[in-house]
């Protein structure tokens, strides 16, 4: 399993993550501008000591990402507020990539239109905008793992 994060803004967020990877043992990549430094103290503070046990990958935009980890498009399934299918509509397979957008800004237009069919939302029905980016991937990611028997 691998969680993509293109573009994550916030280190404490991208550190949470990166303990949830270790603790499943699955891939992190991290594409294209970071709003952070990889050497941040909120990152490693929230990552505790586990982020030199991640099995980490940097990408610097999602072309490089796309040409080093080539994978069909049904492996990528999307993660947004606004999509029409929900998770629980998804079918992953043991290799898939969970991509995740930028805090605030999500995904580019041109992300959108190319993958507009492997969107998906995490149902809430609470008065909320979105859940944390940390909480969002462990939802989906432990969703994943659980179809998979991993």
């Amino acid at each position: 399993m691998n969680v993509v994060l293109y573009e994550p803004e916030i280190p404490g967020n991208t550190g949470n993550v990166g303990r949830t990877c270790v603790g499943t043992q699955t891939r992190l990549h991290l594409v294209g501008k970071l709003g952070f430094s990889l050497s941040d103290k909120y990152l490693k503070r929230s990552g505790l000591d586990y982020w030199p046990k991640l099995d980490l990958k940097v990408h610097a935009n999602w072309d490089e990402f796309a040409a080093a980890f080539p994978a069909e498009p049904d492996q990528f399934y999307f993660f947004e507020k606004d999509a029409d299918e929900h998770l629980w509509q998804a079918e992953f397979k043991k290799d898939s990539y969970l991509v995740f957008g930028s805090e605030t800004r999500g995904f580019p237009d041109e992300m959108r239109r190319r993958y507009a069919h492997r969107f998906f939302k995490i149902p809430m029905t609470g008065p909320i905008r979105s859940l944390n980016l940390s909480a969002a991937v462990a939802v989906a990611l432990y969703e994943a793992l659980r179809q998979t028997e991993r």
